[in-house]
């Protein structure tokens, strides 16, 4: 709680500008959250965010008091975000926190005790360390800097060494009285932060310095408003005509002219040399821009320092962008994009088994033609398999080609396109299709041309650590190459998303420029079109005897073993359940099939289903699902059926995997009913009937909120719709939980049928019954 004592403000206001950071919002707030020094205020000014950050301010607000949210009604740029968040703040001091940044442990109290023992300065100025989405982090430039001014209070303006830090405003903390009399105000368009830090440092009387690193400073691979290019980089021009107009009403600091002048010089080539930043048509007229502030704020008897480039200085003050062009700065970093695109597309000539490729890629794209493939071009199934057969319906002009390992052609239905890899039809597919769809990612040698659109519809909600965050975890990287990974990533346009979670998990952990498409998962669409009669008839397909409790049984992979160990005793487990009680076990994909289980399967212990094609309908029969840690339970629990999760490895498996939120919490919305950590509790936990009773009854429902609030029935046709139809909202809208009609379970099914042989008519195919139905 917060330490308020006999004080009527807290300590710090700690502004958050927001606006699409949903992958990375819950670390801001949580860090923030989690200090030991409570005294503070959270300002979240959501600037119209098109995402879903709205949601989680209301969720972090709705739990700390602390956090206080603040919601433009349209998007006003970062600027006007912190001018909003000033307005709101009541605290001593200000802080700008970017929302995807982090506080790191202790900073708060570390600030506190230093701006204690300095008698309140205008300004406290600390360090931070630079995140990278390999898990490097590097120290700042200011380190030594910081730690040198010791206890040391000083004026900025005479000390230039400190006007030459990092100007930005979340490496400082400014006294809200001294902000606010001063008029201080954030400007729109980008570097508002170089504006604001200078003419602060220059007007402020005092200032001390923290040797801590306070912020982890992330450098994000993509979404960087920075590393976007386009002509909002010309802002930077305003902003230093800002900064020099502000000069020339202070001539008691004319002599930092020079050291101003140089800044904002090396800013504009700092800038102006990036293909992120300024693309190559704009660049003469960016570089015209620049000479024209040289010449404008020159200073009398300037001469560029000895650490910069002098040659650079002259030609903009020439006003010769052909000189300039001479020394070549423009072209530098387009040539080194051009090698390595040279480099990229070499290793693809040499990976390509025929060169036709290369020549279908200059043939028009095909606008009906779409590429369907599923787990590492296996039999169709899951998500994209459920997201072709819907666009059959809805888009009937287009024409879906599935590719199949060629030893799988045999399995595909009657009448279904396909390619085999490296066949000649594959490549001229490959080439020439505007759509891709995979559940995985598609082979390296697949060149994105533009106008093609790939749709990712993952296979999973993820419990365990994905993409970059499996750095940390080598036994799930197991040598992966994650530049690679990511690259491949870099191709998806659009991401289907099952909720909220998996929203925000892949956005951070595929820093990549995707749309995330918040639909549900297509794959699940069969829970809520399926009758009584269906169900029924799935179960006598897998050998399930009437009136039997089916329970399926379905562990992951574990990284930190090497092929398929059993962890449950079977045997035990189904002579201990008693004849009434049915296995279905099925293995990961990953697994060859298991000797042992086929054995049990001719003694009658139990039904091997781990070859089957359609985990769906393993699903729909299923009275349970006992499970470990893997995702079906997400998927499962749409169906609103008993889950319990078998977790005789938790640790290890969190050691070795990394999990993105606690299982075994017990906690609604963490944990999905029953939890067994060895055989014996797994064995009461059927006989007491606890694993059907009332407490898992509610924690499933919890769970089912949060991890199923978009799949209803409809996710299919939403992804449909956005992919091929370009609809900019997924529709239909998700029904409410309460609206919705699940299939019915195995034993509500056969009493349905069992009433409508008596009654009549059975049931809508929906598993709506159309009649009532007697007991």
């Amino acid at each position: 709680m917060p330490e308020t004592g006999l004080r009527s403000a807290p300590r710090f206001s700690i502004i958050v500008p927001v606006f699409n950071v949903q992958g990375f919002l819950r670390a801001c707030l949580n860090s923030l959250l989690a200090q030991d020094f409570a005294d503070f205020e959270v300002i979240a000014v959501d600037d119209r965010s098109p995402d879903r950050s709205g949601e989680i301010l209301a969720e972090y607000a709705a739990r700390d008091p602390r956090v206080i949210t603040v919601r433009h009604e349209e998007n006003r740029g970062i600027g006007a975000a912190r001018n909003t968040g000033v307005d709101r703040a009541s605290g001593d001091y200000l802080l700008f926190l970017d929302s995807d940044d982090t506080l790191t442990p202790g900073s708060l109290r570390a600030m506190a005790d230093r701006l204690a023992g300095a008698e309140d300065p205008d300004l406290l100025l600390f360090d931070h360390v630079r995140s990278y989405w390999w898990h490097e982090v590097k120290p700042s430039a200011a380190r030594e800097l910081l730690a040198a001014a010791g206890a040391e209070v000083f004026r900025p303006a005479e000390r230039t060494e400190f006007l030459q830090m990092f100007a930005v405003v979340w490496n400082r903390a400014f006294r809200r009285d001294f902000f606010v009399d001063n008029g201080f105000r954030y400007t729109d368009g980008l570097y508002e932060d170089a504006l604001m830090v200078y003419t602060t440092m220059l007007t402020a009387e005092r200032a001390v310095c923290l040797d801590h690193a306070c912020v982890e400073y992330r450098q994000r691979r993509h979404g960087n408003s920075m590393k976007t290019p386009g002509r909002k980089h010309f802002t930077i021009f305003e902003q230093y005509q800002r900064l020099f107009e502000f000069l020339d009403g202070r001539p008691d600091l004319d002599h930092l002219r020079p050291l101003f002048f140089e800044r904002m010089v090396s800013h504009f080539l700092f800038t102006g040399a990036r293909e992120s930043r300024v693309p190559v048509g704009d660049r003469p007229e960016y570089f015209h821009r620049a000479a024209a502030m040289y010449r404008r704020h020159k200073p009398a008897g300037f001469t560029p320092p000895e650490d910069v480039d002098a040659r650079q200085f002259q030609a903009l003050e020439r006003g010769s962008y052909r000189a300039f062009q001479a020394l070549g700065l423009v072209n530098r970093t387009r040539e080194s994009g051009r090698q390595r695109l040279r480099t990229a597309q070499g290793a693809m000539s040499r990976r390509a088994a025929s060169v036709s490729y290369a020549m279908q890629r200059r043939r028009p794209l095909d606008p009906g033609l779409a590429v369907f493939s599923a787990y590492w071009n296996r039999t169709p199934s899951c998500n994209p398999l459920a997201v072709y057969e819907k666009a059959k319906e809805l888009v009937p002009h287009l024409h879906g080609v599935w590719v199949v390992r060629e030893d799988l052609v045999d399995t595909l239905p009657d009448g279904m396109d396909h390619v085999v890899v490296g066949t000649p039809r594959y490549w001229e597919v490959m080439a020439r299709a505007t759509y891709f769809v995979n559940n995985v990612n598609f082979a390296d040698h697949l060149v994105k041309r533009p106008g093609q659109v790939h749709l990712q519809t993952h296979h999973g909600t993820p419990l365990k650590r994905m993409g970059i965050d499996q750095q940390k975890y080598p036994a799930a990287a197991k040598g992966m190459s994650m530049r690679k990974l990511l690259e491949r990533a870099d191709r998806w346009d659009l991401s289907v998303s099952s909720n909220q979670h998996s929203t925000e998990q892949w956005e951070r952990v595929y820093p990549c420029g995707f749309e995330s498409v918040d639909a549900g998962y297509p794959r699940n669409d069969v829970f809520f079109r399926t009758g009584s009669q269906e169900v029924l008839d799935i179960r006598a397909r897998l050998g399930i005897a009437p009136g039997s409790t089916a329970v399926l049984y379905a562990p992951t992979v574990r990284d930190y073993q090497v092929g398929y160990v059993p962890r449950l005793d079977l045997e035990k487990i189904t002579r201990a359940l008693g004849p009434d009680v049915v296995l279905l076990v099925r293995t990961h994909y990953f697994y060859d099939q298991d000797p042992r289980l086929q054995q049990l399967q001719e003694q009658g212990a139990l039904i091997d289903v781990s070859r089957h094609s359609s985990v769906e309908e393993l699903c729909l029969a299923a009275d349970a699902l006992v499970t470990d840690y893997s995702s079906i339970m997400f998927d499962y629990a749409a169906l609103d059926r008993p889950i319990i999760n078998y977790a005789d490895d938790w640790e290890t498996y969190v050691r070795s995997r990394g999990v993105t939120f606690d299982l075994l919490s017990g906690r609604p919305g963490e944990t999905p009913g029953v939890v067994a950590t060895d055989e014996d509790e797994l064995i009461e936990a059927f006989r007491s009937g606890r694993w059907n009773g009332t407490e898992a009854g509610e924690l499933r429902a919890a769970f089912r909120a949060r991890f199923c609030p978009w799949d209803d029935g409809h996710a299919a046709e939403r992804v449909v719709r956005r992919t091929f139809l370009g609809a900019e909202d997924p529709s239909p809208a998700p029904l409410p939980l309460s609206e919705r009609t699940v299939a019915p379970s195995p034993r509500e099914a056969a009493r349905r049928v069992e009433g409508a042989v008596l009654t009549g008519p059975a049931e809508h195919p929906s598993g709506r019954p159309d009649v009532e139905l007697t007991g």
